[in-house]
Formats: C-alpha cells, structure tokens, sequence
C-alpha cells in the first residue's frame, strides 16, 4: 500500500469526515456543526485529529488539498446530491487513496457493493433470491411481460439511487381474474413508485416503460435496472444491519416502508406512510439469527464473489433485509433488498465508537512520513 503523505510534523494521525454542502457551510464548518458530532468526538477520544471536510463540486480542487493533507477520510454523499451525480468526487477519491490516504468507502468498493447490481451478482449467496439484470430497456420488454403474465409482482430497482428513487413495484393488473392472459405493451399494469409521497397507479406497460427508460442511460455502474419477485412478507417490516467491516454493530427495524401495501380492498391512497426506523444495539436477541448467518456465511461467500479483502469492506455500511419465506420448521429466512455505503446516515450509537476504533486500527497499519515536499506535484 502506498505511504500516507501529509505536511506537518507531529504523530497525530488525521482524519477528514467529508459530506456535501455549499461554500457558505464549507467556510463556517465545524463539528459541532454537523450531524456527525458523536463521530468527530469518538475519534478525538482515541487521539486522532478529526476535521471536516464540506464538498461539492465547485470546489473539488480545494477539497482534494485538504485531503491530501491528512491520513483518512471518511465519506458521506449520496449516489445523487442536489442536481450533482458522484463522478467528479469519485474521481478525485480514487486520486487522494492512490497517494496513501485511507478513503471509506473507495469508489472501486461501492461499485462492487453499493449498486443494486449487487443484487444480482450474489444472487446464488445464502441472502440472495429470484433476481435478474436488465442492461437495456429492451431486455426489459422481452423478460417482464411473460412473468407478469403469471400473475408474479416484480419489484424493479435502478442501479444507483437512494430514498427509493427509481425503485417500482409492478403487476399485471387483470393478472387474478385472467391467470396467464397475455401481457403486452397496451396491457395495464399497477405500478408504485417507492419514492416519498408516491401512490399505486394504473398505466400501460408500455407506459411503464417510458417511466424505466431514464434508468438505461449509460454511465459507469448506473445504466440498467435490476428485477427481483416481490416479497410477500414485507409488511412485517425491514430490518437493517449496519456494519463495522464485517461485524454487526447495530440493527434499524421499520415497521412500514415505502412500498406497504394498502389495506385490504382500500383504494391505493390508503397506504400508510413510512414509519421511523427504531435502533438497536448488536446485541439485541430479536437479530442474533440474521446477525450470525450475515458475518459467518454470507458477508464471506459475497466477498469471495465481489473479489473484496476484509481491509477493504467499508468502514461502515448497512444491509437491508426483507423477510423471506418461512421454512418448514417455521424459522425465518431473508432477502437481501440492497446494501448501502455512499452515505450512511442515521445509525445506531451502537456503532460510533466501534467505528472510530476500526479507523484508528487501520491507521495503525501506515507507516506515516513526513515529507511535505509531495504535495507540491
């Protein structure tokens, strides 16, 4: 690995929490400032230096001397922010880690991990289910009528996103009254958005497809949307894993989430809204069973699929699962629904100072010296 280059002379190891903003908040920024205080004063307990580090793309420049100039940073920006997609500060991560610097998560991991492609990819691990991957809208066309056709509810889900953006569940809508009745592009289907405020709808396919055809635009890890079956257990809530590397560190439960059907014959429109996400420590009882089977078999069957060393997972990721269906001793059994790593944000307390120690454990490893000199190339 190469030598972390920094500029000034004292042992203390240095470490940036970068997340989006404007110039304004970028020139006032301090911790105290922030949502991520409990973080900044965790790794000041440990005696690291800790700092923050406001970005957008106006000033990528002066952000990148200022993480040229410390050991570690760790990032926080969603797929989308505002009007802006991540390939400029992508870029500029992949140029500060190639200098030494510890980056979490390195863009190269969240294209491994942190698209929905994922999904697809570790299909066949323990957490996978019916899934597949359609690279052009028209490998959309010719593989979703003939499972609407049977009566099967997909959920739809672009490669890159976040707060359901561009995520869709869709049925036939004559699909019970007239089983294996042909699906065309004028065939209606009900479609529902998982964004915020979005209602169940009755449209066309082909009509659908025109709502799709966006997520095909090419551009590295974005082009393309992922199919999986519809889970039928997930009013019975979701359950999030957030990790530490490759340990669970705490759980979030939401009862209700974005695509909670609507009662029993109410109108779409009678579909609750999503319920807070409540916290838990690791330790809960509920989540040992899930916790136990994501660290020991399927976080390690993935990681050989994905081509990931454990120095390289993330610094602090989540895993949402779905219920999936029961077996026949009736123990539960789940479905990986996506994993998140650009911007993980709320997270139990459980997990802060767990965090802080497994960057004070990877600087650790740097041997670190004192050569001002480089940042001037």
């Amino acid at each position: 690995m190469t030598q972390a280059k920094v500029n000034d002379s004292n042992d203390t190891h240095r470490v940036a929490i970068l997340y989006p903003g404007d110039a304004d908040a970028r020139r006032s920024a301090t911790p105290e400032k922030s949502r991520f205080l409990k973080v900044f004063q965790a790794l000041e307990a440990l005696g690291l230096k800790a700092e923050p580090a406001v970005y957008h793309d106006d000033f990528c420049d002066e952000v990148r001397a200022q993480l040229l100039r410390v050991h570690a940073v760790l990032v926080w920006v969603n797929p989308i922010e505002g009007a802006h997609d991540r390939t400029v500060l992508d870029a500029m991560l992949r140029a500060v880690a190639a200098s030494g610097v510890f980056v979490s998560t390195h863009p190269e991991v969240i294209l491994k991990l942190g698209t929905k492609a994922v999904l697809f990819r570790t299909r066949d691990v323990g957490w996978g289910s019916d899934t597949q991957w359609y690279a052009s809208l028209d490998d959309l066309r010719q593989a979703l009528p003939p499972k609407l056709a049977r009566g099967e509810a997909r959920v739809l889900k672009q490669l890159r996103g976040q707060s359901g953006d561009g995520v869709w569940k869709v049925e036939l809508a004559n699909a019970a009254g007239h089983p294996g009745a042909p699906c065309t592009g004028d065939s209606p289907v009900r479609a529902r958005h998982a964004k915020r405020g979005c209602v169940e709808e009755t449209l066309t396919l082909d009509a659908f497809y025109a709502r799709c055809a966006p997520y095909f635009v090419a551009g590295e890890g974005q082009g393309g949307m992922i199919d999986q079956a519809w889970q039928t257990r997930l009013p019975e809530g979701m359950i999030r894993c957030y990790l530490v590397h490759g340990t669970v560190q705490g759980f979030g439960h939401q009862a209700i989430n974005a695509l909670y059907p609507a009662p029993a014959g109410a109108p779409p429109e009678a579909a609750p809204l999503p319920s807070p996400r409540l916290y838990h420590p690791p330790t809960v009882p509920a989540f040992q069973a899930l916790k136990r089977q994501l660290e020991t078999q399927w976080l390690p069957e993935a990681q050989r699929l994905l081509n990931i060393a454990d120095a390289d997972l993330p610094a602090l990721w989540d895993c949402d699962f779905m219920f999936g269906p029961k077996t026949a001793a009736g123990d539960d059994t789940y479905v990986l629904c996506e994993i998140n790593v650009s911007c993980v944000s709320p997270f139990p307390d459980s997990a802060v100072a767990p965090l802080a120690r497994a960057v004070l454990a990877r600087l650790s490893m740097v041997v670190r010296p004192i050569n001002s000199s480089t940042l001037a190339n």
